[in-house]
């Protein structure tokens, strides 16, 4: 059992894993086990660390409330949450309270004892825990109750083989002091939990995601290996928190959610539609010079196409319900002609399909690259719409190739270097790669076909040079794909632009080109979401430069303002030069004093402005000032006009001249 690792002294160690499963260092192993270290700092060590911290929190709860019932505590994405039946909601100082009664039992350094136990004895011993229970029944249903689990992080209690429960032992008198049903594995003590852990905020939550359930009190936590890395971690809240999209959408006056409209449904105001006119208006001449064709198909359809594309078989939870529309009736009820169900589109592609089985096509049009913004529709539940980044009706930038099967490969490669230079363009340069494979579960197609286009996304995606991550099972129905995942200004990331391969929507709709040879061949379709929607990428990018968008995104690109009002004509006449070349620009002639007109606008984001008084309108110049305070002053007119135009032009031209 060789490791490269002292398992048993290395602190750093907290974990390991023995032929690729996870388990406690405690864990009994054998000569001929493969080994492996799990460090705290690992992705698998700090979400141990997360779980045994919210073990711990859910031992402090209870110290404080003996009555309250445990839910379930997983770890989760940068911390770890834990539920709670309790009588009353837990309120801010109740949150305190529960973090210094955690902060004595890590001190404490209980150890985490793990004991595989009978459904019998796991009833008996959590007879008082009512959800417990119902997740040990679970795992006696057989295949239907596994089935069941991971409708809201049930695994981490009663997942894998066998039932466990983790007893916390006292140090000094070997007692338990408290136990939980939990499938582990935990850190070998509460002490390596140490000082970097801090609980965060409070929520509801329904017991087991479903709102058929009793709402429970879920108490939200963060855990890290050190205080540094715990504080570095709550600065970056901090910076997240002031650019949240959904706040700075207000106060920029960019978007609203109306309530007259419906959840998840957003209006974007004049400034926003700026914005969003520009992100759409720099993708369309990307698309047009990387030879695609522009096309676009309705939001309504009947419902065989959707059955035609297996949408309705693998995704009719997130589509609106049908309407039942075209029936005809005669004056007595009588039915004269059967209606037909429609549906709101959640993809454009099987209509991209339709316009490609229009007319025969030969293989001399191939590679056929069709794109469209296409508004689609989906039924997400109301407990997850946030914000733009996750809503209702949203805008794809969508695309299909279609491709010969020799042409597979290298259309990838091109696809995947027009994403990375389209985004680049954006201001996004911080890329990796996450390739997600078939779910076993839920996946049409020949199987030899799945690891044919696996094979090949893999081979694209390591030519590209970039760091690549697997996602098992993290495929759509229809076929494998590469996610570029980019991270923004504060190291978040994001999953951006897909690349996806199908074999299967072509048979399904029968789609043929005429080969060389005149034989009917079937064509290889990518799918292609560059932004993934207008609406989540218009929300990355705003927090991405948290409102301080360049000058060619930004939805007004200069203000002028005159030091007194009898220069306002003067800097009238520069405002309407810059206009009539395209430039945002407007002349602030308000009675406010000029302090309070430049710490508006500035306040606003507005990247440039133009202040004029006596000397410069004698001059014939103007006084350039920045966002961040900067000023330059005595730019003669025609050179100032020339250098904001520039500022705005050379985007385009550079985008433009790399494609050539």
């Amino acid at each position: 059992m060789a490791t490269g690792f002292d398992l048993f002294t290395d602190r750093a160690i907290v974990a390991m894993r023995v032929n690729g499963e996870l388990k406690d260092l405690a864990a009994t192993v054998t000569d001929s086990d493969t080994v492996e270290a799990v460090e705290i700092s690992s992705p698998d060590g700090l979400a141990i660390l997360r779980h045994s911290a919210a073990h711990v929190a859910a031992q402090a709860v209870q110290s404080i409330n003996p009555e309250a019932k445990l839910g379930i505590g997983p770890p989760v994405t940068d911390g770890f949450y834990y539920d709670f039946d309790v009588a009353e909601p837990f309120t801010p100082e109740d949150l305190k309270a529960i973090e210094k009664a955690m902060e004595r039992i890590v001190r404490q350094g209980q150890r985490f004892v793990r004991r595989v136990v009978t459904e019998d004895e796991a009833r008996t011993e959590l007879a008082d825990e009512p959800y417990k229970l119902e997740l040990i029944g679970l795992k006696g249903g057989s295949a239907e109750g596994d089935d069941a689990m991971g409708a809201d992080n049930e695994s981490v209690e009663v997942g894998g083989a066998e039932l466990t429960i983790y007893d916390n032992v006292d140090p000094k008198t070997g007692e338990t002091v408290w136990k939980d049903l939990c499938r582990g594995p935990h850190l070998p003590s509460t002490r390596q939990i140490g000082n970097g852990f801090a609980l965060t905020r409070l929520a509801a939550a329904y017991w087991r995601g479903s709102e058929k359930n009793k709402q429970l009190q879920r108490v939200y936590g963060t855990a890290w290996p050190t205080k540094d890395e715990l504080r570095a971690y709550q600065s970056r809240l901090e910076e997240a928190a002031k650019r949240d999209h959904r706040k700075l959408g207000n106060e920029l006056d960019l978007f609203s959610f109306p309530d007259e409209i419906g959840s998840g449904l957003a209006v974007f105001h004049p400034k926003g539609g700026i914005i969003r006119s520009e992100i759409e208006d720099y993708l369309r001449r990307q698309l047009i010079a990387n030879e695609y064709e522009l096309v676009n198909t309705p939001h309504i359809t009947k419902k065989h196409l959707f059955e035609t594309s297996q949408h309705l078989t693998w995704y009719k939870d997130g589509m609106f319900p049908p309407m039942h529309l075209d029936e005809e009736t005669d004056a007595e009820g009588n039915i004269t002609r059967q209606g037909q169900d429609y549906y709101l589109k959640p993809m454009n592609c099987p209509m991209h399909n339709l316009i490609f089985r229009a007319r025969g096509r030969s293989y001399r049009e191939l590679p056929l690259r069709l794109a469209e913004f296409g508004t689609v529709y989906r039924y997400e539940k109301s407990g997850t719409l946030s914000g733009l980044t996750r809503v209702r009706g949203l805008t794809q930038d969508d695309a299909h190739i279609y491709v010969t099967p020799d042409q597979v490969k290298d259309e990838l490669a091109r696809q995947l270097d027009f994403v990375l230079e389209t985004l680049r363009g954006y201001g996004l340069d911080d890329f990796y790669l996450e390739l997600s494979t078939k779910d076993p579960e839920k996946y049409v197609g020949a199987d030899e076909l799945w690891d044919e286009a696996t094979e090949t996304l893999r081979q694209v995606a390591v030519d590209s040079g970039l760091e690549l991550v697997p996602d098992p099972g993290g495929a759509a129905f229809y076929g494998p794909k590469i996610s570029v995942q980019a991270r923004d200004a504060i190291g978040r990331t994001w999953q951006l632009s897909t690349v996806q391969l199908d074999f299967n929507q072509p048979e399904l709709f029968e789609l043929e080109y005429t080969a060389p040879d005149g034989t009917r061949q079937q064509p290889v379709m990518i799918h292609r979401a560059l932004l993934g929607s207008i609406e989540r990428f218009f929300a990355i990018l705003l927090e991405h430069y948290a409102g301080a968008f360049p000058v060619w995104l930004a939805p007004t690109q200069v203000v002028a303002i005159p030091i007194s009002d009898e220069h306002a004509d003067y800097l009238a006449e520069v405002v309407r030069r810059l206009k009539k070349r395209g430039i945002r620009a407007e002349l602030d002639d308000t009675s406010d004093r000029m302090q309070k007109k430049i710490r508006t606008h500035t306040k606003n984001k507005v990247p440039i402005l133009l202040i004029a008084g006596a000397d410069d309108t004698a001059a014939g110049s103007v006084s350039f000032r920045f966002r961040d305070g900067s000023q330059e002053n005595g730019v003669a007119v025609d050179e100032a006009v020339e250098r904001i135009v520039a500022s705005v032009v050379s985007h385009q031209q550079v985008t433009t001249q790399g494609q050539l």
